[in-house]
């Protein structure tokens, strides 16, 4: 039998203690997140995976909206389970998920992403090549933000000088806001994406990867418009916000670990397998996304009744002890394959590739650049995003050298 759990206030602060005290209690407590809304939430490394794959565990946010609804208190978030970007695979199960999913699995393979790799490259280039030595500034501003929003960009053919706005309406749909503030951002998101698809969709074809998505044709079968504006939201916001919180987190804890850096910059072909250490001990993603039971299933020694929500925390079944030796520890030598930063299962993450790419590109030439960066704030005083769902810093502030 578990104990109704209500997580601190400050729980975006440091999840980690928090995550610790749940696992040790049992890896799936009943918990209220800090503004209320009751769910299952599962820490354990095994039990995360079998989260993440269990069909009675469904995403279908069409069906089982209301499981929201029904959880909510009642002055707490209340987020229509339909919404102009839910048509995505995120929030649908087979065949639905599978369907969407064949559109663009093509376009994310590993040995396509590499070939972007001279176009990453030289972004990066064009990025630090505006920092100088001396100088203090907020490296996600002016680094790991602009080079994935970049990158993802042209791929969707969207035009750069709108990158602010995104990132704009990125936080806040991602974040704690208030319901009108959820709701502006959405409508304005829905009203660039929705013009973006209409501008493609009555061009001619070309060579880009929207433009191919849009005029797709599987067998007869093609994105609807609904489909494609949901589709481009998850594009845009996926394919930015994980590179952004991976940098900056990734950053953060190399300036923290001093002997942990000097191995990367000592033996700089290290950073490629590194990455998966950096996603294990502070991936971009706290609580999974949307996801309940759609008939009662036991799971960690507890059985969870039909109508739940369960969510599941990627960062604590990554710091499970039964898994990782020591795992609160950095180690840029670890062998960390395994770990379920970027989910597991069907929805495991379709841009993993390019997060991979875009990090090992980025962290490359900064160390490169600039191998004396330092801290320009004490880490006790940087602050964390106010979202259960993202795992990232509001700012970075560093000093160049």
């Amino acid at each position: 039998m578990t104990t109704l759990t209500q997580l601190p206030a400050d729980y975006v602060q440091n999840p980690h203690e928090v995550h610790d005290m749940l696992r040790a209690e049992g890896p799936v407590q009943e918990v209220h997140l800090p503004r209320g809304l009751k769910v299952w939430l599962v820490t354990r490394y095994e039990e995360a995976k079998i989260a993440l794959t269990d069909p009675r565990i469904s995403k279908d946010v069409q069906a089982g909206g209301h499981v929201f609804e029904l959880h909510s208190p009642p002055d707490g978030p209340r987020r229509p389970p339909a919404s102009t970007f839910s048509e995505n695979m995120l929030n649908m199960d087979p065949p639905n998920h599978t369907r969407l999913r064949k559109f663009v699995t093509k376009a994310f393979t590993a040995r396509r992403i590499e070939l972007m790799r001279p176009r990453v490259e030289e972004i990066a280039a064009e990025l630090i090549a505006k920092m100088n030595d001396g100088d203090e500034i907020d490296l996600l501003e002016a680094f790991a933000f602009p080079l994935p929003i970049t990158v993802i960009c042209e791929l969707l053919g969207i035009p750069i000088d709108n990158r602010d706005e995104f990132r704009g309406w990125s936080n806040t749909l991602l974040s704690y806001g208030t319901p009108e503030q959820i709701a502006e951002a959405s409508g304005k998101m829905a009203q660039f994406l929705i013009g973006h698809v209409d501008r493609v969709a009555n061009e001619a074809p070309d060579d880009t990867f929207f433009s191919a998505l849009v005029h797709a044709d599987e067998s007869g079968d093609r994105l609807s418009h609904a489909e494609l504006v949901s589709m481009a939201f998850l594009l845009l916001v996926a394919g930015h916000e994980t590179t952004v919180n991976l940098i900056g987190n990734a950053v953060l804890a190399l300036l923290r670990n001093p002997d942990q850096l000097q191995i990367l910059k000592d033996r700089p072909e290290l950073i490629p397998a590194s990455t998966e250490e950096f996603l294990r001990l502070e991936g971009p993603v706290n609580i999974a996304t949307f996801r309940y039971t759609a008939e009662p299933v036991e799971l960690g020694g507890v059985t969870i009744p039909a109508e739940e929500l369960v969510m599941v925390s990627l960062i604590a079944a990554n710091r499970d002890p039964e898994k990782y030796e020591n795992p609160d520890q950095l180690d840029v030598t670890r062998s960390a394959q395994g770990h379920v930063a970027f989910g597991h299962g069907i929805h495991f993450c379709l841009g993993a590739p390019l997060a991979r790419l875009e990090f090992d590109v980025a962290l490359t030439q900064l160390l490169a650049r600039f191998p004396n960066l330092q801290l320009a704030a004490e880490p006790e005083t940087l602050v964390w995003r106010d979202s259960t769902l993202i795992r990232g810093l509001h700012t970075l502030p560093v000093r160049l050298a």
